[in-house]
Protein backbone atom coordinates (compact mmCIF):
# COMPACT_ATOMS: atom_id res chain seq x y z
CA UNK A 1 0.00 0.00 0.00
CA UNK A 2 0.97 3.37 -0.96
CA UNK A 3 1.75 6.46 1.58
CA UNK A 4 1.83 10.44 0.21
CA UNK A 5 4.25 12.56 1.85
CA UNK A 6 2.69 15.04 0.19
CA UNK A 7 -1.20 15.66 0.72
CA UNK A 8 -1.52 17.13 -2.78
CA UNK A 9 -0.05 17.15 -5.88
CA UNK A 10 3.38 19.12 -6.34
CA UNK A 11 5.85 19.63 -9.15
CA UNK A 12 8.97 18.35 -8.27
CA UNK A 13 12.24 20.51 -9.11
CA UNK A 14 13.23 18.39 -11.81
CA UNK A 15 12.73 14.37 -12.29
CA UNK A 16 15.40 12.05 -13.97
CA UNK A 17 14.33 8.99 -16.02
CA UNK A 18 16.37 6.83 -15.65
CA UNK A 19 15.51 4.82 -18.91
CA UNK A 20 13.48 7.75 -20.58
CA UNK A 21 14.09 6.32 -24.19
CA UNK A 22 12.18 2.95 -23.75
CA UNK A 23 8.63 1.43 -24.11
CA UNK A 24 7.43 2.69 -20.75
CA UNK A 25 10.25 5.05 -19.46
CA UNK A 26 9.26 6.99 -22.58
CA UNK A 27 5.58 7.14 -21.55
CA UNK A 28 6.68 7.63 -18.02
CA UNK A 29 8.34 11.02 -19.29
CA UNK A 30 6.21 12.18 -21.53
CA UNK A 31 3.44 11.77 -18.65
CA UNK A 32 5.31 14.54 -16.06
CA UNK A 33 6.31 16.68 -18.69
CA UNK A 34 2.06 17.23 -19.78
CA UNK A 35 2.19 17.93 -16.31
CA UNK A 36 4.35 20.36 -16.16
CA UNK A 37 7.18 19.00 -14.74
CA UNK A 38 11.03 19.65 -15.35
CA UNK A 39 12.11 16.11 -17.07
CA UNK A 40 16.07 15.08 -17.84
CA UNK A 41 15.56 11.83 -19.73
CA UNK A 42 18.43 9.56 -19.38
CA UNK A 43 18.82 6.80 -22.10
CA UNK A 44 21.67 4.26 -23.07
CA UNK A 45 23.24 7.02 -25.53
CA UNK A 46 24.16 9.36 -22.41
CA UNK A 47 25.75 6.31 -19.75
CA UNK A 48 26.04 2.48 -20.60
CA UNK A 49 24.68 1.58 -17.34
CA UNK A 50 26.95 -2.12 -17.19
CA UNK A 51 29.95 0.10 -18.09
CA UNK A 52 32.78 1.07 -15.22
CA UNK A 53 32.33 4.28 -15.99
CA UNK A 54 28.59 4.45 -15.22
CA UNK A 55 28.69 5.39 -11.69
CA UNK A 56 30.68 8.51 -12.60
CA UNK A 57 28.77 9.47 -15.93
CA UNK A 58 25.17 8.85 -14.09
CA UNK A 59 26.03 10.66 -11.01
CA UNK A 60 26.91 13.28 -13.10
CA UNK A 61 23.22 13.67 -14.62
CA UNK A 62 21.62 13.66 -11.33
CA UNK A 63 21.35 16.34 -8.74
CA UNK A 64 20.86 16.98 -5.27
CA UNK A 65 16.89 17.37 -4.50
CA UNK A 66 15.88 15.46 -7.77
CA UNK A 67 12.80 12.99 -7.80
CA UNK A 68 14.01 10.04 -9.79
CA UNK A 69 12.21 7.29 -11.69
CA UNK A 70 14.04 4.35 -12.18
CA UNK A 71 12.82 1.97 -15.34
CA UNK A 72 15.81 0.53 -17.23
CA UNK A 73 16.51 -3.01 -17.10
CA UNK A 74 17.13 -5.68 -19.40
CA UNK A 75 13.57 -7.36 -19.55
CA UNK A 76 12.92 -10.89 -19.97
CA UNK A 77 15.59 -12.18 -17.82
CA UNK A 78 15.94 -15.58 -19.62
CA UNK A 79 19.48 -16.79 -18.09
CA UNK A 80 21.79 -16.20 -15.27
CA UNK A 81 23.87 -14.18 -17.26
CA UNK A 82 21.42 -11.59 -18.04
CA UNK A 83 20.61 -11.54 -13.99
CA UNK A 84 24.08 -10.94 -13.42
CA UNK A 85 23.84 -8.22 -16.16
CA UNK A 86 20.82 -6.98 -14.33
CA UNK A 87 22.13 -6.53 -10.52
CA UNK A 88 25.52 -5.32 -12.19
CA UNK A 89 23.58 -2.21 -13.65
CA UNK A 90 21.38 -1.71 -10.19
CA UNK A 91 24.59 -1.81 -8.40
CA UNK A 92 25.93 1.09 -10.61
CA UNK A 93 22.72 2.74 -9.90
CA UNK A 94 22.85 2.74 -6.36
CA UNK A 95 26.58 3.92 -6.17
CA UNK A 96 25.78 7.06 -8.51
CA UNK A 97 22.63 7.77 -6.66
CA UNK A 98 23.80 6.62 -2.64
CA UNK A 99 25.82 10.05 -1.94
CA UNK A 100 23.28 12.00 -3.32
CA UNK A 101 20.42 13.79 -1.67
CA UNK A 102 17.53 12.95 -3.59
CA UNK A 103 13.61 13.99 -2.71
CA UNK A 104 11.74 10.95 -4.11
CA UNK A 105 13.09 7.18 -6.25
CA UNK A 106 10.18 5.71 -7.88
CA UNK A 107 11.14 2.18 -9.03
CA UNK A 108 9.33 0.46 -11.67
CA UNK A 109 9.34 -3.16 -11.04
CA UNK A 110 7.08 -6.34 -12.55
CA UNK A 111 4.48 -8.17 -11.17
CA UNK A 112 6.75 -11.46 -11.40
CA UNK A 113 7.92 -11.22 -7.78
CA UNK A 114 4.56 -12.84 -6.95
CA UNK A 115 4.53 -16.24 -6.98
CA UNK A 116 1.05 -17.98 -8.64
CA UNK A 117 -2.09 -18.70 -6.66
CA UNK A 118 -5.54 -19.03 -7.32
CA UNK A 119 -7.01 -15.92 -6.05
CA UNK A 120 -6.83 -12.34 -7.33
CA UNK A 121 -3.51 -10.84 -5.95
CA UNK A 122 -3.00 -7.89 -3.43
CA UNK A 123 0.20 -6.25 -2.54
CA UNK A 124 -0.04 -8.43 0.49
CA UNK A 125 1.12 -11.33 -1.62
CA UNK A 126 3.99 -13.15 -1.20
CA UNK A 127 6.90 -12.20 -2.98
CA UNK A 128 8.48 -15.77 -4.21
CA UNK A 129 9.47 -15.29 -7.65
CA UNK A 130 9.08 -18.55 -9.95
CA UNK A 131 11.68 -17.16 -12.70
CA UNK A 132 15.11 -15.52 -13.10
CA UNK A 133 12.94 -12.22 -14.35
CA UNK A 134 10.95 -12.38 -10.87
CA UNK A 135 14.16 -12.28 -9.01
CA UNK A 136 15.95 -9.95 -10.53
CA UNK A 137 12.93 -7.29 -9.75
CA UNK A 138 12.84 -8.45 -6.35
CA UNK A 139 16.79 -8.09 -5.92
CA UNK A 140 16.62 -4.97 -7.49
CA UNK A 141 13.54 -4.01 -5.10
CA UNK A 142 15.59 -5.28 -1.85
CA UNK A 143 18.89 -3.58 -2.97
CA UNK A 144 17.08 -0.06 -3.32
CA UNK A 145 15.57 0.13 -0.24
CA UNK A 146 18.38 -1.66 1.59
CA UNK A 147 21.36 0.72 0.39
CA UNK A 148 19.62 4.01 -0.33
CA UNK A 149 18.47 6.59 1.99
CA UNK A 150 15.53 8.17 -0.09
CA UNK A 151 11.76 7.90 0.02
CA UNK A 152 10.90 5.12 -1.83
CA UNK A 153 8.28 3.72 -4.50
CA UNK A 154 7.82 0.69 -5.95
CA UNK A 155 5.04 -0.36 -8.98
CA UNK A 156 4.84 -3.32 -10.17
CA UNK A 157 3.31 -3.69 -13.44
CA UNK A 158 1.44 -7.06 -14.99
CA UNK A 159 1.69 -7.61 -18.56
CA UNK A 160 1.96 -4.11 -20.29
CA UNK A 161 0.57 -2.96 -24.10
CA UNK A 162 1.48 -0.43 -26.16
CA UNK A 163 1.92 1.13 -29.54
CA UNK A 164 5.54 1.55 -28.99
CA UNK A 165 6.31 -1.38 -27.41
CA UNK A 166 9.67 -2.72 -29.24
CA UNK A 167 8.98 -6.50 -28.58
CA UNK A 168 7.50 -8.83 -30.36
CA UNK A 169 6.23 -11.65 -27.35
CA UNK A 170 3.15 -13.26 -26.94
CA UNK A 171 0.19 -11.15 -26.75
CA UNK A 172 -1.22 -7.78 -27.95
CA UNK A 173 1.42 -6.11 -29.80
CA UNK A 174 2.20 -9.27 -31.72
CA UNK A 175 -1.15 -10.22 -32.57
CA UNK A 176 -1.43 -6.27 -33.26
CA UNK A 177 1.37 -6.41 -35.61
CA UNK A 178 0.18 -10.12 -37.11
CA UNK A 179 -3.60 -8.57 -38.10
CA UNK A 180 -1.89 -5.53 -39.57
CA UNK A 181 -0.24 -8.11 -42.14
CA UNK A 182 -3.32 -9.81 -41.83
CA UNK A 183 -0.82 -12.90 -40.95
CA UNK A 184 -2.36 -15.79 -38.86
CA UNK A 185 -2.31 -15.48 -35.50
CA UNK A 186 -1.11 -18.70 -33.80
CA UNK A 187 -2.34 -19.10 -29.80
CA UNK A 188 -0.78 -21.08 -27.29
CA UNK A 189 -3.04 -24.24 -27.04
CA UNK A 190 -6.42 -22.32 -27.40
CA UNK A 191 -5.42 -19.39 -26.11
CA UNK A 192 -7.45 -19.96 -22.83
CA UNK A 193 -4.91 -18.74 -20.69
CA UNK A 194 -6.32 -15.57 -18.59
CA UNK A 195 -4.26 -12.68 -17.69
CA UNK A 196 -4.57 -9.06 -16.51
CA UNK A 197 -2.87 -6.27 -19.54
CA UNK A 198 -2.41 -2.69 -18.69
CA UNK A 199 -1.85 -0.16 -21.04
CA UNK A 200 1.08 1.74 -21.14
CA UNK A 201 -0.38 5.08 -20.56
CA UNK A 202 -1.70 3.77 -17.39
CA UNK A 203 1.17 2.74 -15.83
CA UNK A 204 2.69 6.08 -16.64
CA UNK A 205 -0.34 8.06 -15.19
CA UNK A 206 0.21 6.13 -11.78
CA UNK A 207 3.78 6.76 -11.81
CA UNK A 208 3.21 10.41 -12.49
CA UNK A 209 0.63 10.31 -9.75
CA UNK A 210 3.26 8.84 -7.67
CA UNK A 211 5.70 11.49 -8.21
CA UNK A 212 3.52 14.27 -7.45
CA UNK A 213 2.22 12.98 -4.31
CA UNK A 214 6.00 11.91 -3.23
CA UNK A 215 4.64 8.51 -2.40
CA UNK A 216 6.48 5.63 -0.62
CA UNK A 217 5.26 1.70 -0.31
CA UNK A 218 4.36 -0.81 -3.13
CA UNK A 219 1.76 -0.60 -5.55
CA UNK A 220 0.60 -3.31 -8.55
CA UNK A 221 -0.18 -1.96 -12.06
CA UNK A 222 -2.60 -4.23 -12.60
CA UNK A 223 -7.01 -3.61 -13.77
CA UNK A 224 -8.32 -6.47 -12.01
CA UNK A 225 -9.79 -7.78 -15.05
CA UNK A 226 -8.77 -11.18 -16.91
CA UNK A 227 -8.95 -11.79 -20.33
CA UNK A 228 -8.02 -14.80 -22.60
CA UNK A 229 -5.52 -14.57 -25.18
CA UNK A 230 -7.89 -16.04 -27.56
CA UNK A 231 -10.17 -13.26 -26.74
CA UNK A 232 -7.63 -10.89 -26.99
CA UNK A 233 -6.72 -11.75 -30.47
CA UNK A 234 -10.35 -11.63 -31.36
CA UNK A 235 -10.86 -8.28 -30.47
CA UNK A 236 -7.58 -7.09 -31.99
CA UNK A 237 -8.58 -8.77 -35.31
CA UNK A 238 -12.45 -7.25 -34.95
CA UNK A 239 -11.25 -3.77 -34.18
CA UNK A 240 -8.53 -3.71 -37.09
CA UNK A 241 -10.76 -5.05 -39.45
CA UNK A 242 -7.80 -7.26 -40.14
CA UNK A 243 -8.70 -10.82 -41.77
CA UNK A 244 -6.27 -13.06 -40.09
CA UNK A 245 -7.20 -15.98 -38.94
CA UNK A 246 -6.99 -17.49 -35.53
CA UNK A 247 -5.20 -21.07 -34.93
CA UNK A 248 -4.99 -22.55 -32.29
CA UNK A 249 -1.83 -25.00 -31.76
CA UNK A 250 -0.46 -27.60 -29.41
CA UNK A 251 0.67 -26.36 -26.45
CA UNK A 252 4.33 -26.90 -25.47
CA UNK A 253 5.25 -27.74 -22.00
CA UNK A 254 3.06 -26.29 -19.35
CA UNK A 255 0.65 -23.52 -19.45
CA UNK A 256 2.46 -21.06 -17.46
CA UNK A 257 0.79 -19.57 -14.32
CA UNK A 258 -1.71 -22.36 -14.06
CA UNK A 259 -3.82 -20.47 -16.76
CA UNK A 260 -5.02 -17.86 -14.31
CA UNK A 261 -3.29 -15.05 -12.93
CA UNK A 262 -5.66 -11.77 -11.32
CA UNK A 263 -5.06 -9.22 -9.37
CA UNK A 264 -7.48 -7.04 -6.93
CA UNK A 265 -6.51 -3.41 -7.85
CA UNK A 266 -8.31 -1.91 -4.28
CA UNK A 267 -4.89 -0.40 -3.56
CA UNK A 268 -4.57 1.84 -6.34
CA UNK A 269 -8.27 3.37 -6.05
CA UNK A 270 -7.44 3.99 -2.09
CA UNK A 271 -4.17 5.60 -2.86
CA UNK A 272 -5.76 7.64 -5.91
CA UNK A 273 -9.74 7.36 -5.67
CA UNK A 274 -9.93 9.15 -8.86
CA UNK A 275 -7.99 6.87 -11.01
CA UNK A 276 -10.16 5.03 -13.36
CA UNK A 277 -7.88 2.14 -15.79
CA UNK A 278 -8.36 1.85 -19.55
CA UNK A 279 -10.65 -0.55 -20.22
CA UNK A 280 -9.23 -2.98 -22.40
CA UNK A 281 -11.13 -2.88 -25.68
CA UNK A 282 -10.62 0.76 -25.58
CA UNK A 283 -7.00 0.50 -25.13
CA UNK A 284 -6.72 -2.10 -27.79
CA UNK A 285 -8.76 0.43 -30.27
CA UNK A 286 -6.18 3.42 -28.95
CA UNK A 287 -2.89 0.85 -29.40
CA UNK A 288 -4.43 0.01 -32.74
CA UNK A 289 -4.89 4.03 -34.12
CA UNK A 290 -1.64 5.06 -32.83
CA UNK A 291 0.07 2.02 -34.70
CA UNK A 292 -1.40 3.30 -38.08
CA UNK A 293 -0.52 6.99 -37.84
Amino acid sequence: MLKHLLDRNTLPDRVAVIGGAGFVGGAVAKALKHAGARVVSISRADVDLLATDAPSKLSGLVSDGDSVVFVSAMAPVRNTAMLRDNMSLVANVIEALGPKKLAHLVNVSSDAVYRDVLYPMSESAAAEPASLHGAMHLGREVALQAELDVPLATIRPTLIYGASDPHNGYGPNRFMRLAAANEEIRLFGEGEEQRDHILVEDVAELVKRMVLRRSTGVINGATGEVHSFRKLAETIVRLSGSKSAIVGQPRQGPMPHNGYRPFDPANVFRAFPDFRFTVLEDGLRQTIAARMR
